[in-house]
């Protein structure tokens, strides 16, 4: 018996294609994201205040999406019981630090990045900073749909410090766990978190884009979970 073809509403071929281009996006679990190695790092513990020259670097150098402009980046990130320690630094020239204010812009100047989440959460943490040591904090499942943060102490809650080094800048500051336990009071220092590093410079001289873990997308997009590494905390 001959099968007649169905032919679909305007409407729902539009809900279809519009499922199609979400699943697509971000690297599906059946897509180039679940299919590519993640790097790992471990997060070593520290006693009180860290002695970066005994944490472990990573480097921020896979370059997206523009051609390579020289700019190169390392983060490393420790623990104590009570916070996570993070240290940023870039190399560049062109050095361009505009904003000042919370929530601004920093992505358009020379901005390092720290996104993470625990393993299957919802939501991600996106810790963006540029040279002044202005932050934009948010928190959410995904790029259109994040919650900003805003401490009017944030300088000093995390204890954020911006300096310029001789070959770019660099910038130190903590995430206390006590912050993290306002999100869900489970959290932490134990097991895994995925999370990506990022430098970019969307409005500086040589626009860029760097990670830790490699995004296979064709357009610049770093709220991206399924392309995240993995942080394994030292047991």
């Amino acid at each position: 018996m001959r099968k007649t073809a169905r032919i679909l509403p305007a409407p729902a071929l539009a809900l279809i294609l519009a499922l199609i281009m979400l699943a697509a996006s971000c690297g599906a679990e059946n897509g180039s994201g679940g299919q590519m190695e993640k790097p790992t790092y471990t997060i070593v513990q520290a006693a009180g205040e860290p002695d970066w020259s005994k944490v472990p670097l990573l480097q921020i150098s896979h370059v997206l999406w523009t051609e390579d402009f020289g700019v190169r980046a390392q983060a490393q990130v420790c623990c104590t019981e009570d916070a996570l320690f993070v240290h940023l630094r870039a190399a560049e020239q062109d050095i361009r630090a505009e904003n000042t204010q919370p929530l601004s812009p920093v992505w358009e100047d020379s901005c390092l990045e720290f996104f993470f989440m625990k393993p299957g959460a919802a939501n991600y943490f996106n810790f963006e900073i540029n040279p002044n040591g202005c932050l934009c904090l948010q928190f959410g499942p995904e790029r259109t749909d994040r919650i900003d943060i805003v401490r009017g102490d944030a300088e000093t809650y995390f204890d954020i410090r911006a300096d310029r080094t001789s070959d770019g800048w660099e910038v130190f500051y903590k995430i206390p766990l006590a912050f993290l336990r306002l999100f869900d009071p489970n959290w932490q220092f134990e097991g895994e978190l995925a999370a990506n590093f990022y430098k970019c410079g969307n409005k500086t001289v040589n626009r860029h884009y760097l990670s830790w873990a490699p995004i296979d997308l064709e357009t610049p997009d770093f709220h991206c979970p399924a392309f995240f590494g993995l942080l394994r905390f030292a047991e």
